[in-house]
C-alpha cells in the first residue's frame, strides 16, 4: 500500500469530522428566525446556552439537539468506512464546532457536540455524561458547572466501561472544555458566575 493510500483515511475522517463539527447551528437558526447575529447576544457564544438568552427555548433546543447531531455523525458516517478512524472523527468535529473556520475560528465551548461524540463513540458513557449534564443544569442552573463536570464525566466513564480506546481521547477534549471555560471558571472563584436565566455571560 502506498504512502498516499495509507494517509488518505485518516485525512479524510479528519475533513469529514471538522467539516460537520464547524457548521454554526445557533448562528444559522437565530438568523433565520430574525434573532439576530448571535454572536452579538449575551456572551457572543454560538451554543444553545446563548441561543437561550434570545429568549428562543425552541432555537435553544434545536441548537443543543444539532449540535450533537453533528458530532455523533461524524462518527457514525466514519466508523460505517474506517472503525478504528471514529475517535479521530469525533475530535475532529469537537475541534471544528470550538474553532470553526468559518466564523474565524471562534467557535463554541463543545459541551453538546462532546455529549454527541461520546453517545457515539460508546452509548453507556454518553448516557453518563446527558445525566451528569442535565441533571446538574436542574439541580445548580449554573451552565459552565453541568458542562464542565459532564466532559469530565466522559473519560471517567469510559475507564469505568473499558473502552480504554478512548479514555485519553475524551480526556483531551474534556480539557479543551476545560480551557474553554476559563473565564466561567474565574467568574465561579469570584462568585460572580450567573445561573441560567439571570445572566448575560456563559
Amino acid at each position: 500500500m502506498t504512502t498516499e493510500i495509507i494517509w488518505l483515511p485518516p485525512v479524510a475522517a479528519l475533513l469529514i469530522g471538522y467539516l460537520l463539527g464547524s457548521i454554526p447551528f445557533g448562528v444559522i437558526l437565530t438568523r433565520a428566525a430574525g434573532a439576530g447575529d448571535l454572536r452579538q447576544i449575551g456572551s457572543g457564544n454560538i451554543g444553545a446556552t446563548n441561543v437561550l438568552r434570545t429568549g428562543r427555548k425552541g432555537l435553544a433546543a434545536a441548537t443543543l439537539l444539532l449540535d450533537a447531531l453533528k458530532g455523533a455523525a461524524a462518527v457514525w458516517i466514519v466508523v460505517a468506512v474506517w472503525p478504528g478512524l471514529a475517535p479521530v472523527a469525533g475530535a475532529a468535529a469537537f475541534l471544528g464546532h470550538c474553532y470553526p473556520v468559518w466564523l474565524r475560528f471562534r467557535g463554541g465551548k463543545g459541551v453538546a457536540t462532546l455529549m454527541g461524540i461520546a453517545l457515539a463513540l460508546s452509548p453507556p458513557v454518553g448516557a453518563v455524561y446527558a445525566v451528569v449534564w442535565l441533571g446538574l443544569l436542574a439541580l445548580v442552573r449554573i451552565s459552565s458547572v453541568a458542562g464542565m463536570s459532564a466532559a469530565i464525566s466522559a473519560p471517567v466513564a469510559a475507564a469505568w466501561f473499558g473502552r480504554f480506546d478512548i479514555v485519553l481521547v475524551l480526556l483531551a477534549l474534556a480539557l479543551i472544555v476545560l480551557w474553554k471555560h476559563r473565564e466561567n471558571i474565574d467568574r465561579l472563584a469570584s462568585g460572580t458566575e450567573p445561573r441560567i436565566g439571570s445572566g448575560k455571560r456563559g
